[in-house]
């Protein structure tokens, strides 16, 4: 699964300034940068989802020619079609939030600050639905394919099994710091903005 798309999202647009960002600037460009985070979201949820169950099939496939020492194959491919529907979920939880064209500047602003919140939480837990499960997934892999000893195996060299879980800490660590410099410098600085903005539009029709 790609680990490049949480990061691009944010990449995407302008990058926030928070507190200090100008509310008619902030009112102004609202509706395009709204745009590019729902599509960039879309495309989000639907590689991770497409990629997830392209794959699955692969493994199966692998379960069937170790054969039954092959079966924690099949506890993996639970995991990541669990992450895939995670994505599925978020799809259908957008279409089901999302406002009209027609419905006024402050229910968009509140409705776009609970997206942004609600993917604050997502990506700050993502050790739980999506690391995590990935992570047993792999173990679950590789401990069927050691059982099996197909010719082909090498999990059983030291230096590949070394070399193999500082690779896959690195990567997963990665995947998470990447998450949490977005959510710092992309997220939170924008719902600073979005608050701000919102506060404007309840004074401004007193």
């Amino acid at each position: 699964m790609s680990w490049r798309d949480y990061e691009m999202i944010w990449k995407r647009q302008s990058p926030p300034v928070g507190a200090l960002a100008d509310v008619a600037d902030l009112k102004a460009t609202f509706e395009a940068k709204k745009r590019k985070l729902y599509a960039a979201l879309k495309i989000r949820d639907y590689s991770e989802a497409g990629v997830g169950l392209l794959i699955s099939p692969v493994f199966i496939y692998l379960w069937w020619q170790l054969g039954s020492a092959g079966w924690p194959i099949g506890i993996g491919v639970l995991l990541i079609l669990g992450i895939c529907l995670v994505f599925v979920r978020e799809r259908f939880r957008v279409r089901r939030m999302q406002l009209g064209a027609e419905a006024p500047l402050l229910n968009k602003v509140e409705s776009c600050l609970e997206e942004l919140n609600h993917q604050r939480e997502l990506l700050l837990s993502m050790w739980k639905w999506y690391l995590g499960p990935l992570a047993v997934a792999m173990a679950l892999f590789g401990e069927a394919i050691r059982q099996s000893r197909p010719s082909w195996d090498i999990s059983h060299d030291p230096l590949f099994r070394i070399g193999f879980g500082v690779f896959c800490g690195l990567l997963f660590w990665f995947a998470w710091e990447i998450n949490r410099r977005a959510v710092r410098k992309q997220i939170e600085p924008r719902i600073v903005e979005l608050k701000k903005l919102r506060d404007y539009l309840i004074t401004s029709k007193d």
